[in-house]
């Protein structure tokens, strides 16, 4: 079964979704059964394309939403919250 969900997180790190943490978002969602999408404003890009994910230009501060979709749309939300707020495991 197919399930969707929609979460809104902010981005907390430094840099915001630089090229870094852009790659380690994609290489995160790659693992799941789910389609992610990152939304900001009027933008939104697939959490597969670390460039769709660049030009979101989401730096700190910004509110994204994340729209997970699939069989392991759950795990693949709570994964990606868990990068978002852990500062995509940047120390800065």
């Amino acid at each position: 079964m197919s399930e969707r969900l929609e979460k809104t997180l902010l981005i907390v790190n430094k840099l915001g979704l630089h090229a870094r943490a852009a790659t380690e978002l994609v290489k995160l969602t790659n693992q799941f059964d789910a389609e992610v999408t990152i939304v900001q404003d009027d933008k939104s890009a697939s959490a597969s394309s670390v460039l769709g994910l660049m030009m979101l230009e989401s730096c700190q501060g910004k509110e994204v939403l994340v729209i997970s979709q699939g069989i392991d749309a759950q795990q693949a939300m709570e994964a990606v919250e868990k990068l978002i707020v852990g500062k995509f495991n940047e120390s800065e």
